[in-house]
């Protein structure tokens, strides 16, 4: 049976350039996560947003590669076109060129991650067998009269020594034991002197009572001979104490370390070992002060006493002109006292006399009078004007009244007319003719007979 061919297996798959760029860039970027590659800096280039853009180039090759701002700003040192670093990146494609390139994320120089490497070793080494035990670390003497320094004679270092040596204590002795302060030699040279410094004190020839070793700042590689493991334990072996003043205050080396005492720069270590004479003479010339002052102090509490003993040594007479005289003193005060108490005494008799009289029956009648008469004047001002009030009123009630009275009714001509048994009349209808009536006048009263009714 012959095979049927698959449907549409000649159909082409045909990418779009950013696709097949997409693609080739994923793929990279899964292949090689991150990579370490060494080579020179070329074509640096810093623009305004703060990524760096730049080839890393060798004999046979190069390549692009961009570093972002976020990354180089972790960077410790600048660099320049023409270093040679060492840098760990991702193997990336930027899709709009399809420019193949390294994003960077670290960067170092060439060869320091190997320094790096080696002083953590050395260190961890040297710190496990116990020479940096702060516990066998010499104190550095109060009032040194001979160190030594070693290091460059020609070098900033020892000048900045000198300089705060003479600026603080003139007076202390300073010897130079020259050696080489970076290069292949250098740590022999510096590990021998330290040797050598400790044997002439030994030996009591040129006695010393520290060292300074160190030397002024640089980068890494010049820097290394005191991390160099004979330079270690030559510090280590000293018997006499030492100051490591080796570069910067940002410098560490594996000397400062070993060292009895790390100072930040040659200038400080000077500072450390050397006492300032000002403040010596100052501290000498307050125990100056302190010392009068208590030897007068003791003096005076001498005086005093001898005073006070040379007082009670008196003579029999002189003894009972102060007893009499103290007699005299307690007699005046005696009478002082007793005229004092009768003058109050008799202050307070006339207080007593004073409060008596206020107090005194005839004065009080006298007070009760008075008030009586006061009431009495009130009382009859006030009976007065209510009277006053009184009869306004009854007046008042008296207008009222003969308002609405009948006597003033009757005086304008009218009559009250009543029955015989008093009942007033007010309607024809209560009456009879023949019947008799009284009619009461302003003035008098009359008997009526009723003739005729009129309704």
């Amino acid at each position: 049976m012959q095979k049927t061919p698959a449907k549409n297996s000649n159909k082409r798959q045909i990418l779009s350039v950013g696709q097949l760029n997409r693609q080739a860039k994923q793929l990279l970027e899964s292949q090689f996560p991150s990579v370490w590659v060494e080579g020179e800096l070329s074509n640096f280039a810093r623009p305004s947003s703060g990524h760096w853009y730049f080839s890393l180039k060798d004999t046979s090759a190069q390549i692009r590669c961009a570093m972002f701002r976020s990354s180089n700003a972790r960077l410790r040192f600048q660099p320049e076109a023409g270093q040679k670093v060492v840098i760990r990146a991702k193997l990336s494609l930027y899709e709009a060129r399809g420019d193949y390139q390294l994003i960077a994320e670290t960067m170092e120089p060439a060869g320091a991650g190997d320094l790096a490497r080696a002083f953590e070793e050395l260190k961890a080494k040297l710190n496990a067998e116990g020479l940096f035990d702060p516990a066998w670390k010499l104190p550095l003497p109060d009032l040194p009269k001979h160190i030594a320094v070693v290091t460059s004679p020609t070098g900033a270092a020892i000048q900045d020594i000198l300089t705060v040596l003479r600026r603080r204590h003139a007076g202390i002795a300073v010897t130079i034991l020259p050696v080489a302060v970076q290069g292949q030699s250098a740590a022999a040279q510096i590990a021998k002197a330290i040797t050598l410094a400790n044997q002439l004190t030994t030996e009591a020839k040129t006695p010393f009572d520290a060292i300074i070793v160190g030397r002024g700042g640089g980068s890494q590689e010049d820097l290394w001979a005191f991390n160099e493991e004979v330079v270690a334990r030559a510090i280590y072996a000293s018997n006499l104490p030492i100051i490591s003043a080796v570069g910067h205050e940002i410098d560490f080396t594996i000397a400062d370390f070993c060292a009895d005492v790390r100072a930040a720069t040659p200038s400080q270590a000077a500072e450390l070992i050397s006492p300032d004479v000002t403040e010596l003479t100052n501290t000498v010339e307050g125990y100056k002060l302190w010392l009068i002052s208590h030897i007068k102090y003791v003096l005076q509490q001498h005086s005093q006493q001898l005073t006070l003993l040379s007082a009670q040594l008196k003579h029999p007479g002189s003894r009972l002109n102060e007893q009499q005289q103290r007699l005299d003193e307690l007699e005046i005060r005696m009478r002082q006292a007793w005229q004092k108490s009768l003058s109050h005494q008799q202050h307070r008799a006339e207080i007593l006399s004073t409060q008596l009289q206020a107090c005194h029956p005839g004065q009080l009648i006298s007070t009760l009078k008075l008030q009586l008469k006061n009431i009495f004047r009130q009382l009859k001002q006030a009976s007065k004007q209510d009277l006053q009030r009184k009869q306004q009123s009854l007046q008042l009630q008296i207008q009222r009244l003969n308002t609405i009275s009948p006597l003033a009714t009757l005086e304008r001509g009218y009559a009250i007319v009543t029955q015989n048994n008093g009942t007033p009349v007010t309607s024809s209808d209560q009456i009879d003719i023949g019947e008799t009536l009284n009619a009461k006048l302003a003035t008098g009263q009359l008997s009526c007979i009723v003739e005729s009714i009129n309704k």
